[in-house]
């Protein structure tokens, strides 16, 4: 174990995180990853200038010391960062706004504040840009909630096994799919995990008439967004 020699005396700089990350957040977290990845993001907002704050992935792959707190390997923490960034954005804790760029597709992470609300509502409305070449900017990807978000909405609360097994129906059915079974399950009253994978093993075996091509992914589409200079952290 790596020993701590403590705090400096005299001044020292701090970073804000509101009693509530005490009280209602930190009980429910499990994850280790997900956990390092809320904390982080406070202290990394905080050091952000201008009043619209906000993180890239390459801001999380940049600091190098929070990376080794993630993984002893580099691709082992690229997985650990990607897992904490979609466990904390499912939760709620992280909002997520995607923008298409000319190099492709671009996702921004802020805090789920009122700030943070505002920003997201901002930038859908065109009040505010993203600092980066204006002419880089093709338009605002408005995405629908992911499976997770759903499934606490209008399912029930998500639990580690519950979220291991939507995980699983991720990589095994369309997202398309699952997005239409749980509404099925609304509609039907019957507002069950065990119902809304039957629907999906149904049309798995039976064949769905509209076949479902989106295959969102979440790790895979931050995978992807991963800049040039970072690939080598998740070659296997």
């Amino acid at each position: 174990m790596k020993g701590f020699a403590g705090f400096p005396d005299g001044k020292t700089d701090f970073t804000y995180v509101p009693d509530r990350f005490f009280t209602e957040l930190l009980p429910i977290i499990e994850s280790p990853s997900e956990l390092r990845v809320t904390i982080y993001t406070f202290y990394a907002l905080s050091k952000k200038e201008g009043k619209v704050r906000y993180l890239r992935l390459a801001d999380y792959l940049t600091d190098r010391t929070f990376m080794e707190s993630l993984g002893d390997k580099p691709s082992e923490a690229a997985d650990a960062l990607i897992d904490g960034i979609e466990r904390a954005t499912a939760r709620g804790t992280l909002l997520e706004i995607t923008i298409g760029t000319s190099d492709g597709n671009l996702s921004l992470f802020l805090m789920n504040t009122q700030k943070g609300r505002a920003a997201v509502d901002g930038l859908s409305r065109g009040e505010w840009r993203p600092d980066l070449d204006a002419a880089e900017i093709v338009n605002i990807l408005v995405e629908r909630p992911n499976i997770f978000v759903l499934y606490e909405q209008n399912i029930g609360q998500l639990t580690p096994m519950i979220t291991e097994e939507l995980r699983d129906a991720e990589k095994t059915w369309p997202v398309a799919w699952i997005e239409e079974a749980i509404e099925l399950a609304v509609t039907s009253n019957v507002r069950k995990w065990r119902y809304i994978v039957g629907i999906l093993k149904r049309w798995q075996q039976e064949g769905k008439q509209q076949d479902g091509l989106d295959r969102r992914n979440s790790p895979e589409k931050l995978r992807n967004q991963i800049p040039e200079e970072y690939q080598d952290l998740i070659q296997r």
